[in-house]
């Protein structure tokens, strides 16, 4: 193709003679402007998506991906009973994306030391509960044998609660609950876990599912509710759906009524899943941003290589170039000028990722942030599509520059100093 070889010559020329051309610096900050505007992307979609992920897997290993509960449970400080037997499990398996179906009972208390008193929620647990995401962020003791047909006595607080009331492993810890009369419950404290979510490390304290139904006056098969775990955030609108036309509305042998409640519509959960996605917002307005600082700067430097060509235009014309002709070997040049910035940005932007993945440098205050480093995530079709949308967009606004050649004249150009 005669346009790619002469604009491959004009790009080696130009390297070539560095510093002899006016071109020479535009076309670097042109290169500098597409490897940073990449990077700057690069790294922005890699810490926001990595950061939503991470949030929300602490959000949906505490609280679950969907609820299946009594309807008037929904934003009261007590729960009411439903029968959680085999058949609703079974049943509530069968919704699409569902991997784990648990059982879970809570009751509100106070626990009390010498010198201080604290409200707290205890949760209720089995033996065939998945407490795998709490033993990633346990920070003391061992997790206990939770089991719904026997008491443990033992508990794992939090490590803001624990500091509160002055508490360690193997202490002994006095708990009262309150229905019709005061139920007092001393338990051991066999672990401390820190998740560093707040509206969980405030109040919720684990224990066996047997103790808390113990302490509600519920039967064996009643429970708080279901906690329906999900493959993951893409089958929560199916799920949900499947399980309100399915379940949602029936009532349980006690005519309590299921109700399905989303980790979105959870009021524990939702304000910080709606702040995880306005974040995709912000990191639309930095690559509108970036694409636009690497279009103009692209713009003004393939300007100016067309006004310092004009007596090389104007011979091309001469020997029989048509402007289409021209304007490809023109729009060939700025694509390798594109490329070379966008293998520098590459670069520089998965470089600085490896870093932060690798070594973690840049920390973060885990009471703002939930955690603790800054995360990454890298996906391959993310990285193709920004490399590809780069490319596409600052090739499409070098086309308008581009007509400028059909105004140069043969006659006048081939004068031109």
């Amino acid at each position: 193709m005669f346009t790619f070889f002469l604009a491959r010559r004009f790009f080696r020329a130009n390297g070539s003679e560095s510093g002899q051309r006016a071109s020479t610096p535009a076309i670097r900050i042109a290169t500098a402007g597409i490897a940073v505007g990449l990077a700057v992307m690069i790294v922005s979609v890699c810490v926001v998506k990595g950061f939503q992920h991470q949030v929300s897997d602490k959000l949906t290993g505490f609280a679950s991906h969907l609820s299946i509960l009594d309807i008037h449970s929904f934003g009261s400080p007590e729960t009411y009973p439903v029968v959680t037997d085999s058949a609703l499990i079974q049943k509530v398996r069968q919704a699409p994306g569902v991997v784990r179906v648990q059982r879970v009972s809570q009751k509100m208390g106070i626990f009390k030391t010498q010198n201080d008193f604290s409200g707290v929620s205890l949760k209720g647990v089995a033996q065939d509960y998945d407490l795998s995401f709490m033993r990633q962020c346990l920070v003391e003791g061992k997790m206990p044998d939770f089991r719904d047909d026997r008491a443990s006595n033992s508990i794992v607080v939090s490590r803001m609660l624990a500091d509160k009331l002055g508490l360690k492993v193997g202490d002994r810890i006095y708990s009262y609950f309150f229905s019709q009369t005061i139920k007092q419950r001393r338990f051991t404290v066999a672990a401390i876990y820190d998740t560093h979510l707040k509206q969980f490390d405030n109040a919720f304290v684990l224990t066996d599912l047997y103790t808390v139904n113990k302490l509600n006056g519920w039967q064996t098969d009643q429970s708080s509710g279901l906690e329906v775990q999900l493959a993951s955030f893409d089958f929560l609108p199916a799920a949900q759906q499947w399980l309100a036309k399915h379940i949602g509305g029936h009532r349980d042998r006690m005519q309590r009524t299921y109700s399905v409640v989303s980790i979105r519509e959870n009021p524990q959960t939702a304000s910080v899943l709606s702040w995880l996605g306005l974040l995709d917002f912000n990191v639309m307005v930095i690559l509108i941003i970036m694409v636009c600082v690497a279009g103009f700067t692209m713009i003004s430097g393939l300007l100016i290589l067309i006004l310092e060509r004009t007596a090389t235009i104007g011979v091309l014309k001469a020997l029989g170039a048509t402007n289409a002709r021209v304007r490809h070997t023109f729009l060939w040049f700025a694509a390798f000028i594109v490329g070379r910035g966008m293998l520098i940005g590459n670069l520089i932007g998965l470089g600085l990722m490896y870093v932060q993945w690798q070594w973690q440098p840049v920390r973060l205050n885990p009471d703002t942030y939930y955690i603790d480093a800054v995360p990454v995530e890298l996906n391959l079709w993310w990285l193709l599509a920004l490399n590809a949308a780069t490319l596409c967009i600052t090739m499409l606004a070098l086309v308008l520059p581009s007509l400028l050649v059909s105004r140069v004249q043969p006659a006048k150009a081939i004068q031109f100093d």
